[in-house]
């Protein structure tokens, strides 16, 4: 039987999307392996919402390939979609296989595998996005058993069209796996699972496209109603599809995580004017208010960029001074990468690269400053938390992570008395201080 290895790198929609592939492989007759080394194929589902993705893709393919010279590389996602052919050039690839072919890899490796190299080296299967895409959730026997914490994908693409982002070009439109569909998985995995991550390229869209115009909110109740779900917890969702609707269930229902990520990008109207962004920082700061309103415990993350093309001193001090006035408790700080084929690639006024670290390092600090602010008012609290496969570790519902007093087995919902605070997060009472 042949093995295989697979990789996925960048956010929660590719780790599904590769838990998806792997379990396809399996039932082509493929075993699956922990390590690149034991591995025949080697698949690798790649990232591209920053060159510096991109990079790291190029890095690994030819790392495989020099330590692993016998192994058949094949290469998909979001890199993979966008630039097949540069991927296609580099020694070892047998295959490139874009976002639009994904549903369709272990058919395409099965029926191929026994040909010879040379015949299919560097072989694509990619098209435009075009017209109706099937979407297809990840299947429950696709979340691998030996994590907490799943990853459930219900949503993929997204049709914003921010001039930074090449993602709708490489995932397609916004599309929706159908409400029973979700609610079967979620049925399935809350019989293993103490706590599953609902997760999507744009997850506040889910149901737009669905028949009699759902809303996200519809498939919460939905899950709510009809699983024995112990915990769903909400990955990433846009600043204006946070609705009082949302908002409200999400700090009204235990079963629901205490945690709101809502993308920032810019704290400066003019630069999210650029950006195609579809609010100003008046709707935002309303929007948080409604949060910590409704759910004052909750963690409030969002992601930031910097030196987005045109952004002066004053600008960026924009963004300072209102991540400063919002209650945020962490925050994903990139640093602006041009992709071709993004409105911004063209824009005047490119900031120079050692001015975008300068500032990501300093919005980095004053994350990390507003980080141990919160995690200091947990301090004497019981918190609720599930524990992780890390036996010592477990995860607050407002996603914290804290050092347990003793071992205990993963998936398991309890509550923890917090007495003092680790480097990064917090520790439970009982537990010893860990030595350097």
């Amino acid at each position: 039987m042949a093995k295989v290895f697979v990789q996925s790198f960048g956010c929660r929609a590719s780790q599904a999307d590769g838990a998806a592939i792997d379990a396809a492989l399996a039932e082509s007759g493929f075993e699956s392996v922990t390590f690149a080394r034991d591995a025949d194929l080697v698949v690798l589902n790649t990232c591209t919402v920053t060159h510096s993705a991109d990079v790291d893709a190029r890095r690994i393919i030819r790392g495989v390939h020099r330590e692993h010279p016998n192994a058949s590389i094949l290469v998909t996602g979001c890199y993979a979609q966008r630039a097949p052919e540069e991927i296609a050039a580099m020694e070892g690839v047998r295959w490139v296989v874009g976002n639009s072919h994904k549903a369709s890899l272990a058919s395409i490796v099965a029926e191929m595998w026994h040909a010879r190299h040379e015949e299919y080296h560097g072989q694509i299967f990619r098209t435009a996005f075009e017209g109706a895409i099937e979407f297809k959730a990840t299947p429950v026997r696709d979340v691998r058993e030996d994590r907490t914490r799943p990853n459930l994908k219900v949503q993929d693409g997204c049709s914003n069209r921010c001039s930074f982002c090449i993602i709708p070009a490489v995932r397609g439109r916004s599309r929706s796996a159908p409400l029973d569909e979700v609610v079967q998985q979620v049925n399935d995995l809350a019989s293993r699972y103490a706590e599953l991550v609902l997760s999507g390229i744009n997850l506040g869209r889910w149901g737009r496209d669905l028949p009699g115009r759902l809303r996200f909110v519809d498939l919460l109740r939905a899950v709510l109603d009809r699983s024995a779900v112990k915990r769903l917890r909400v990955s990433s969702v846009e600043p204006m599809d946070w609705s009082d609707e949302l908002i409200e269930i999400v700090g009204s229902e235990n079963r629901i995580a205490k945690h709101v990520h809502l993308p920032l990008q810019s704290g400066s109207d003019a630069v999210l004017k650029r950006m195609f962004r579809k609010y100003r920082t008046r709707h935002y700061a309303a929007r948080l208010e409604r949060v910590m309103e409704s759910i004052p415990d909750a963690a409030i993350g969002a992601d930031v960029m910097t030196g987005f093309p045109g952004e002066t001193d004053v600008e960026f001090q924009e963004t300072i001074r209102f991540i400063e006035q919002q209650p945020f408790t962490y925050l994903h700080v990139f640093t602006y990468s041009e992709r071709p084929g993004t409105a911004a690639a063209s824009l005047p006024g490119t900031v120079p690269v050692a001015v975008r670290r300068e500032r990501t390092n300093v919005l980095r600090q004053l994350s990390t400053r507003k980080n141990e602010q919160f995690r200091r008012s947990l301090v004497g609290r019981r918190v609720p938390a599930v524990t992780l496969e890390e036996r010592g570790a477990a995860l607050t519902t407002n996603f914290v992570r804290v050092q347990m007093s003793r071992f205990r087995d993963p998936n398991e919902l309890l509550d923890l008395d917090i007495d003092a605070l680790s480097d990064t997060g917090l520790r439970e009472r009982g537990a010893l201080p860990v030595l350097a």
